[in-house]
């Protein structure tokens, strides 16, 4: 759900454009009390015209990235690059494709984001935003409501990625979630010593467990999915997958989508969703030390039994969480200060 790549610009489909607002609201109904709906039709990743859609999101107070937008942010990023010492090149494929546009005006995709997503500004701070399309009736849209809505967007164990605007155009049964920009951090910057390491693997856990306790499965929990401000925050994103088990027992899955899959769902058999989360949180942790380098024997026999073949002899989010509370809780703070880099 977020972006990543400091390249810049493309779409498709959609025409209407009349917004309506959605930011003060928790959704009741579950994504699984839908039955009437054809979950396939509401599903589906949508790829809108943006051009479309541009005074809306303007309305709104949000900016979609132009030709010039792209390359004075480029200019910016080089300057930045140079007071540090840093050499410059401006042979980069977002900066020469601006500067091809023939109307700085027009609206300029990023071409390493998906089609449904779309790079902007807030016009009142200057902040650099991601504006996502999803159906207004899809599961993910659901979720992401539910997960911002007042009572819980300020719970400490909510590590949603912040959003800024929901904004719904009714007609074309079209969502576009407003977020801010964060960036990947466990793949492109490595935390400087074991305890950052520590302190970015529990807000992943925590909130894993705080949508398992509000009957929600992420079912793509990854390392890619997991994004930082650079300000000790990390946040969760893409829950194109999740679904809401209100009302639900007992809640099962079946389908093998997302990154990590458990045995039991490659062999096409039913499965727990919430011990599916917890066989793809114990390939993150272990991913993001292969990743980073810091390589901690009690996070493995962790992950030993967090990715167990059979699904009911996995601990629950909330017993992951524990068990990593206490590893760290028994660590000695000198050990915490360890830096891969040494």
């Amino acid at each position: 759900m977020a972006a990543h790549s400091p390249l810049r610009p493309r779409h498709r489909l959609s025409t209407s454009s009349s917004g309506t607002s959605s930011s003060e609201y928790a959704s009741s109904s579950s994504s699984t009390s839908r039955s009437s709906l054809d979950e396939d039709s509401v599903n589906v990743r949508v790829t809108p015209y943006w051009c479309a859609y541009r005074s809306v999101i303007e309305s709104r107070g949000f900016r979609l990235d132009t030709y010039k937008d792209v390359k004075e942010w480029y200019h910016e990023y080089w300057a930045g690059l140079r007071s540090q010492g840093y050499p410059v090149s401006k042979d980069l494929p977002g900066y020469i494709r601006a500067c091809r546009g023939q109307d700085e005006n027009e609206l300029c995709r990023d071409d390493g984001l998906p089609e449904r997503l779309f790079r902007g500004t807030q016009c009142s701070t200057g902040a650099k935003v991601i504006i996502k399309a999803v159906h207004l009736l899809s599961r993910e849209y659901d979720v992401i409501r539910y997960l911002w809505s007042p009572s819980l967007r300020k719970h400490p164990t909510n590590h949603c990625i912040p959003l800024l605007d929901l904004i719904e155009v009714s007609k074309d049964s079209l969502a576009f979630i407003v977020m801010e920009e964060w960036s990947p951090q466990l793949v492109t910057a490595i935390p400087c010593n074991l305890g950052q390491f520590f302190h970015a693997l529990r807000q992943c856990v925590e909130h894993v467990v705080f949508m398992h306790s509000h009957r929600i499965a992420h079912l793509d929990i990854s390392i890619h999915n997991i994004v930082t401000d650079y300000k000790g925050h990390y946040a969760c994103i893409d829950y194109e997958l999740s679904t809401r088990y209100d009302n639900v027992a007992p809640a099962r899955v079946c389908s093998a989508r997302g990154t990590e899959i458990p045995p039991e769902l490659e062999r096409g058999e039913w499965s727990d969703p919430f011990k599916v989360d917890v066989y793809a949180l114990g390939f993150l942790i272990l991913r993001a030390m292969e990743l980073t380098g810091y390589d901690v024997p009690e996070l493995h026999a962790l992950v030993k039994h967090m990715v167990r073949s059979r699904h009911d002899q996995r601990p629950t989010a909330q017993q992951v969480l524990q068990s990593f509370n206490g590893i760290v809780a028994r660590m000695h703070p000198s050990r915490l200060q360890i830096s891969c880099f040494q």
